[in-house]
């Protein structure tokens, strides 16, 4: 069992260097994950993570598969797609869902157009699912970078983000700061999706994100209770992503994201806290 579980990652650097970084996703991203499926921002998540693709793309036209440049226009074209669509929403009488939406068809099919402008389709395979079994030194600072300042950064936004995601008709009432609380949420967002995009890709990076949140969603109801199981959920679906991927000849990112699948899947038939059996149970009723 001890070669069969643990013996790829002692054997294979790049093995150890993929759970690396996949575990940075997931214990950084989950959490964001579970904040924004409580505020019904979930679609959201995976706009902005096709959102990132233009910029990557102009990063990768000027300098090739280079993580500086790559990493700078993934973080600044997300940005303006999660400020533009909230202008937008403002100035127009589009909702913030359509306009995001619209932002990000117009984003992804430019991204595509941009580097099959001057890669292959290799390249492009690339950007879109990225290849988590070739980090490099580099790109496992960059997570590592992410998810520490991710952690330090809902450390801080932890009170104000549970008391405008429960309650935000409260939170402006006693003058909290309800705007620079969501743009810096968000910014932490796309950070991940950016981080996520080199291991992942950027059709997989929400997968992380999203997938470990709804099944803790479905396990717990208390919010820290939530946070914990997701970012555990989401190191279990690495962990055996990658076993599987390495054993079954599979790829290695689209694996750890199936499993996550599989997760969610299994919290939603026997999920304690709102799986369909738990649905299906009688509920006791109160006498007098």
């Amino acid at each position: 069992m001890y070669n069969l579980l643990i013996s790829p990652f002692v054997e294979f650097e790049f093995m150890r260097r993929a759970l690396v970084g996949a575990l940075a996703l997931a214990i950084a991203g989950s959490p964001l994950g579970v904040f924004l499926i409580l505020r019904r921002m979930a679609l959201t998540g995976d706009a902005m993570a096709h959102a990132i693709l233009p910029g990557a793309a102009m990063g990768y036209l000027a300098a090739g598969l280079s993580l500086g440049p790559m990493t700078i226009g993934g973080l600044v074209a997300g940005l303006l797609v999660a400020v533009g669509s909230g202008v937008v929403a403002r100035a127009t009488n589009l909702r913030e869902d359509a306009s995001m939406a619209a932002f990000y068809l117009i984003s992804l099919a430019l991204g595509v157009t941009i580097i099959s402008l001057r890669g292959s389709n290799i390249d492009l395979l690339h950007v879109l699912f990225g290849s988590v079994l070739a980090l490099d030194d580099a790109t496992l600072i960059l997570l590592a970078a992410i998810a520490s300042l991710t952690l330090i950064g809902l450390a801080l936004l932890y009170r104000p983000l549970v008391m405008e995601t429960v309650d935000p008709g409260f939170l402006a009432s006693v003058g909290g700061a309800g705007g620079p609380t969501q743009i810096l949420f968000l910014t932490l967002v796309v950070l991940n999706l950016v981080g996520g995009f080199h291991a992942l890709g950027t059709l997989l990076a929400v997968g992380m994100m999203m997938l470990p949140a709804a099944s803790a969603r479905l396990i717990a109801k208390d919010i820290s209770a939530i946070i914990a199981i997701a970012a555990a959920l989401g190191m279990l679906a690495s962990y055996v992503g990658l076993i599987i991927s390495f054993y079954a000849g599979l790829p290695s990112g689209p694996l750890i994201i199936l499993i996550a699948g599989a997760l969610y899947l299994l919290a939603l038939v026997f999920g304690p806290a709102g799986g369909v059996l738990r649905r299906l149970q009688p509920r006791r009723h109160l006498e007098a």
